[in-house]
């Protein structure tokens, strides 16, 4: 099936943008069933305002172990296990990257 450009208007901003052949054609390959309603850059926007949600984490306040500064790490400590702020976590990689 051939398929030509398509003038669409984006349901979110209003202006109009361009449903062209080979996204048609991708969107049959896919099984896709409706048009897009939104131009690329609302469609952008909204992806990552949705993101954006499922990146944002718990944060867990600790003593690092090492200079017993207060941090928070994006993990709950368990097992009893050391749990370093970030420069000390830093240094402690960088001395065994070199002792290796």
């Amino acid at each position: 099936m051939e398929y030509q450009d398509k003038t669409l208007k984006c349901k979110e901003c209003g202006k109009d943008f361009t449903f062209t052949s080979g996204e048609q054609s991708f969107y049959a390959k896919k099984g896709f069933e409706n048009e897009p309603a939104r131009c690329y850059d609302c469609r952008s926007t909204r992806r990552k305002e949705r993101d954006f949600g499922r990146r944002t984490r718990e944060l867990f306040e600790v003593v690092c172990y090492q200079c017993g500064n207060k941090t928070s790490v994006p993990f709950q400590p368990r097992y009893q296990k050391p749990v370093y702020c970030r420069e000390c976590f830093e240094k402690l990689n960088t001395k065994e990257a070199v002792s290796a």
